[in-house]
């Protein structure tokens, strides 16, 4: 699950980026930096025939196996791919929980210089929350200087996706081969129950305000159904349209829009309109299947085919099912705009300094993220919302259909969604402080504290793993 305007101003002191690194074991040094590389360097020398990947799941993998013109072979544990050249991929994927990822490639960054020439990383991937901690190290290489892409090669991508990872001196530091619109995936049959209607332009009608979408909820439940799932689901909505950075300088504000989403989420949980699930967790899960009763979930390009699909069917995949009408509510799905504007997530490649594959890097950056069919062939297959708005724009005017989404051409949403992010509040303290924020708020939602000792449990938590915070500034 970062591109396209203006940036927050960065963190201006080598101090500062030690501390968003908060929450490692050691901090990347950056004056254990490996010496720039660059692709123009490597046309005298030889690319190296072992390329590092590391990630935190297998998505990139998936795309990367199949869409990767120059895949020749896959190994039985998908533990490496080797390339038509002889190149080996070797696949480093470390789980994202309790920060493991981070962890990890923060420890191998420390290392990079002394690792010997076949174990360094050559690439890994980075997340929108904590994209900036990445991109304003010099671990990170510049995508146009040291790689090679050119303003040419990078213009379809949308412009949200470049802006958040340009680091504070101007260069951009990586890749994306999606784009992360979001919009509010609800269940048909229960939108026919309740609305009369499963059109997604009537149902956009119906949710087109945060007041319209209240009114749904009683609705909703009245007819025995939750709106949402839990606590967390409409977090990005709210989080996404806010005033301000969540840090400037070492004050965290948190915006009112933030408390908005507070003061909704209680108001649901009271009601009955959720059924009290945190992200993630099994209910949550279960609340997409074919048991559930939950109207609708906030969701982005991703989350559609890469998580809902997957948990809407009785029959999973590994045990022979078919994602197919017919198994579990595969096809009961529709998609619409919602009350707001939004995205979630995205995930970037970035070249890490260090590596003898800047060539083989470069090729596979411009493949998988500037190529037009590329583009157009993984969002066709696999309904994923790639970084091509030539390409994206060509679906959404098409015939295209979702059979998932009931025959939806869902892409169309998507094109209208993607170009209104907004990522100039974003900043290197957005994972750390939306999880603390909605972590301490659990508690609140549940009645085992009070709003004010929430607070409290929020400013403790940031100032922990963030020392250099020093003040957290509450709308009144």
């Amino acid at each position: 699950m970062k591109k396209g305007r203006s940036i927050m101003a960065m963190l201006a002191t080598a101090a500062i980026l030690t501390a968003s690194l908060a929450g490692c074991k050691g901090t990347p040094s950056t004056s254990k930096a490996p010496a720039k590389q660059t692709a123009a360097s490597q046309s005298t020398a030889a690319e190296g025939k072992v390329l590092n990947i590391w990630c935190w799941n297998d998505e990139f993998q998936s795309r990367f196996n199949a869409y990767y013109p120059d895949v020749k072979e896959v190994a039985k544990d998908k533990s490496t791919t080797t390339l038509k050249d002889g190149t080996v991929v070797k696949w480093t994927i470390n789980e994202n929980q309790n920060n493991n990822y981070q962890n990890k490639l923060d420890s191998a960054l420390q290392n990079q210089a002394s690792a010997p020439t076949d174990q360094k990383i050559d690439i890994f991937l980075v997340e929108a929350d904590y994209a900036l901690k990445y991109v304003n190290s010099d671990y990170t290489m510049d995508v146009k200087k040291d790689i090679g892409l050119t303003d040419s090669d990078l213009a379809n991508q949308y412009k949200y996706t470049q802006d958040i990872v340009t680091s504070k001196d101007g260069a951009l530091k990586g890749v994306a081969w999606q784009a992360t619109p979001g919009l509010f995936v609800y269940r048909r049959s229960i939108a026919k129950s309740v609305l009369g209607t499963d059109d997604p332009t009537k149902i956009q009608e119906s949710l087109s305000s945060w007041d319209k979408f209240n009114d749904v909820a009683q609705k909703v439940n009245a007819k025995g159904y939750k709106m949402l799932s839990g606590y967390d689901d409409s977090y990005r909505v709210f989080s996404n349209n806010v005033s301000s950075p969540w840090v400037t300088g070492t004050t965290v504000t948190v915006d009112p829009n933030i408390m908005n989403w507070v003061k909704q989420t209680k108001d649901y949980t009271a009601k009955g309109y959720n059924n009290k699930t945190i992200l993630w967790d099994n209910k949550w899960t279960a609340d997409q299947g074919p048991k559930s009763k939950v109207f609708g979930f906030f969701y982005s390009t991703w989350g559609i085919n890469f998580t809902l699909e997957g948990n809407s069917l009785a029959k999973p995949v590994k045990e022979g099912g078919k994602e197919e009408v017919g198994n579990g509510i595969f096809g009961d799905w529709a998609v619409c705009q919602g009350p707001q504007s939004y995205y979630w997530g995205g995930t970037w490649i970035c070249a890490c300094k260090g590596t003898d594959n800047a060539g083989t890097i470069k090729k596979i950056m411009k493949s998988l993220t500037c190529d037009k069919d590329v583009m157009k062939k993984i969002t066709t297959e696999t309904q994923d919302y790639t970084n091509n708005k030539a390409a994206m724009d060509e679906i959404a005017s098409s015939d295209f259909k979702s059979k998932f989404l009931g025959g939806q051409n869902h892409i169309k949403l998507f094109a209208e969604v993607a170009p209104k992010i907004d990522m100039s509040k974003a900043g290197p303290y957005d994972q750390g402080c939306n999880e603390a924020l909605q972590n301490a708020f659990h508690d609140y939602f549940n009645g085992t504290v009070t709003i004010d000792k929430a607070k409290a449990n929020f400013e403790k938590t940031i100032k922990t793993k963030y020392p250099e915070l020093t003040e957290v500034k509450w709308p009144s």
